[in-house]
């Protein structure tokens, strides 16, 4: 069974339609008209004015006098459409001219639609509806775009970068690192014991577990180093621009922010710790992107194997870095 056509959008209560017309009867008529059937209205008497209003952002549709003093309507219509071209802010004409070379003009500069003065109450409201829901699924298109290229580097669970993007910015990262002579260290990340959350507790504490160490790690590190899930209950932690020491800082940081507070879940508290690698470039034995992952690998491995909790940093011989909680 098809629904009957609304005249207007179901959620017109909640556009910003901006009316920019000069001539006060006009626009007060306009506004009252489109303000009687639920929309909410701000009136402009030029077309600088609605080119600021608009600046301002929150605008759904704007309706433009083509006749006004100072900046005309059309060119207006043109501003506006390239201050808006990332998004769709529709723009229409309101016009005294009728004949075919006016209306041309207007849609080749980037208007979406026009109406013809004196005009008809009935086709007003119904351009502005058509107008409106037009750009109402528009933005949907957009907004599930951005959820799309979102879900395409970030790992749903724990909000962290994703395992394809990662790759793609280590090898960035380390091409950089390269060309300048810069330093680039790796830091592995992975929660001990971890199955046996899944396994005592439930999938359901076992995710909260991730995704709070994720959010601990987060808050650990710099705004410009990279952390991505690498597969698991493991983290990876690109780290431009630092040495050994630099490197050594933020995986201290990392592991108080992971272990010094247990992670709480429905009244219960659990305890969790991480064992960290470290590898650097340049070294002796890393030489290229794939060395520093493996290195970071071994480096972790390491670390679990004495023990866990604990930093171990690759190629310093016998070195494994258990911080002091006290200090």
């Amino acid at each position: 069974m098809e629904l009957p056509a609304s005249d207007t959008p179901p959620d017109k209560k909640d556009a910003l339609i901006v009316v920019a017309e000069d001539d006060r009867m006009t626009r007060e008529y306009v506004a009252g008209l489109l303000k009687g059937h639920g929309f909410r209205v701000e009136t402009v008497q030029s077309g600088q004015e609605a080119i600021d209003r608009v600046t301002r952002g929150g605008v759904d549709l704007v309706l433009l006098d083509i006749m006004m003093p100072g900046l005309s309507g059309l060119d207006s219509c043109r501003l506006i459409k390239t201050l808006t071209k990332d998004s769709f802010l529709p723009v229409m004409l309101l016009t005294a001219k009728t004949d075919t070379d006016s209306r041309v003009e207007g849609l080749k500069i980037g208007a979406d639609d026009y109406i013809c003065k004196p005009f008809d109450e009935r086709e007003l409201l119904a351009r502005v509806g058509g107008m409106l829901r037009i750009k109402g699924l528009h933005d949907d298109v957009h907004r599930a775009k951005r959820r799309l290229t979102k879900l395409a580097v970030q790992d749903e669970l724990t909000g962290l970068y994703n395992y394809r993007y990662l790759h793609t910015r280590l090898a960035e990262e380390f091409k950089r690192a390269e060309r300048y002579r810069d330093p680039l260290a790796c830091a592995m990340v992975d929660i001990d014991h971890f199955k046996q959350f899944n396994d005592q507790h439930g999938h359901d504490v076992g995710d909260v577990v991730l995704a709070e160490v994720a959010h601990r790690i987060r808050g650990a590190v710099r705004e410009i180093d990279v952390v991505a899930r690498y597969g698991g209950e493991e983290f990876l932690l690109v780290l431009p621009s630092t040495h050994f020491s630099g490197a050594l800082t933020v995986a201290d940081r990392v592991w108080r922010a992971v272990g010094g507070v247990p992670v709480r879940k429905a009244g219960k508290e659990f305890d969790v710790t991480v064992s960290l690698g470290i590898a650097l470039y340049p070294s002796r034995d890393v030489r290229t992107k794939d060395q520093l992952l493996k290195a970071a690998d071994r480096a972790l491995y390491q670390a679990k194997d004495d023990g866990r909790d604990r930093i171990c940093v690759f190629q310093h011989q016998g070195y494994i870095y258990k911080p002091d909680v006290g200090s």
